[in-house]
């Protein structure tokens, strides 16, 4: 069996919320910190405020953006009138990765409790870009990087991870092309 090498991923972080600043953006900081620690590139970064449109757009930027392969967003995904960051992201979603919440539902229930079911993590794919919607907490962004993310986008971790099937996220377009 041949070794792989690491493929560094580019990864955008953006932190959906009403009242955070970069400075006190603590689930934001806690992505950067483990995606750079893990030698994956922070492609960009931003804080939207919990506007539906807003954040939809700045997910379609990153999406027609070259220099991003994956978008990890946190904030917005409660029950309250203003978490609007799941829908933004099913706006975006070519395809929606459905056991990315139950996993995360699953890692999240020995720590929480029941209070997970107030949580709506969600991931899909757009454009060949990832699209991971995270809670709002850095405890809940530790757990989402730690036990899914980092393997996931792991081009190592075997049996199979988000890295190997990039190439073919579009390959429908490439259909009836000579």
């Amino acid at each position: 069996m041949t070794k792989r090498e690491f493929i560094p991923v580019r990864i955008a972080v953006l932190t959906v919320s009403d009242t955070r600043k970069l400075a006190d953006d603590k689930s934001g900081d806690t992505l950067v910190k483990r995606l750079e620690a893990a030698g994956h590139i922070l492609a960009d970064r931003a804080i939207i405020r919990d506007e539906r449109d807003q954040v939809a757009d700045k997910l379609r930027e990153w999406v027609a953006t070259d220099g991003v392969d994956a978008v990890i967003s946190t904030g917005g995904t409660g029950l309250t009138g203003r978490d609007i960051t799941v829908e933004a992201h099913r706006d975006v979603y070519e395809k929606e990765i459905e056991a990315f919440g139950t996993l995360f539902t699953m890692i999240s229930f020995p720590k929480i409790g029941t209070s997970v079911t107030q949580s709506r993590a969600c991931a899909g794919v757009a454009g060949g870009t990832y699209l991971f919607a995270l809670p709002g907490s850095p405890g809940a962004c530790k757990d989402g990087w730690d036990d899914i993310l980092l393997h996931q986008l792991d081009y190592r971790h075997s049996p199979c991870n988000f890295v190997e099937i990039m190439p073919r996220l579009e390959e429908h377009k490439q259909r009836g092309k000579s």
